[in-house]
């Protein structure tokens, strides 16, 4: 008998069977919180009246709602700027605040409404000094 019980000369294909399984159950456990994380962040965008960031097309003026998944200060040859990455549920957009080292509110997790022009440097969806309204904390 093996450590839990198991037979420690089972065929090698049993054990990459129980492998697979569990390798299957744990991405369907993922799958599922990111999934369930989407679906949240889609209804609140949509609550809101933001556009999908999926359908935001470059040079269109557009309001946009969901989560700051990461925060960075990026200065750039003495002119800092302040760039958080928005995600709604469908896409990423990056927010830009040219001159801005710190926002009061624009933190890591928080809910934000912004509003701007859509560009596209090196293919990357960008909106430069947005409007925004920070969306009140989850009390939970």
């Amino acid at each position: 008998m093996g450590v839990c019980g198991g037979d420690n000369n089972a065929p090698a294909f049993v054990a990459q069977a129980r492998e697979i399984r569990m390798n299957n159950w744990m991405g369907r456990l993922m799958r599922t919180h990111a999934h369930t994380e989407a679906s949240e962040l889609v209804g609140l965008s949509e609550a809101s009246g933001a556009e999908p960031i999926k359908e935001c097309v470059r040079g269109e003026k557009v309001r946009v709602c969901g989560t700051i998944r990461s925060l960075a200060l990026r200065p750039q040859t003495q002119a800092p700027f302040l760039e958080a990455e928005l995600y709604d549920g469908t896409g990423m957009v990056r927010l830009i605040w040219l001159g801005r080292r710190r926002i009061p509110g624009i933190e890591v997790g928080r809910t934000v409404v912004a509003e701007g022009r859509i560009t596209c440097p090196q293919n990357d969806m960008t909106m430069y000094n947005p409007r925004y309204v920070l969306q009140p904390l989850d009390p939970s």
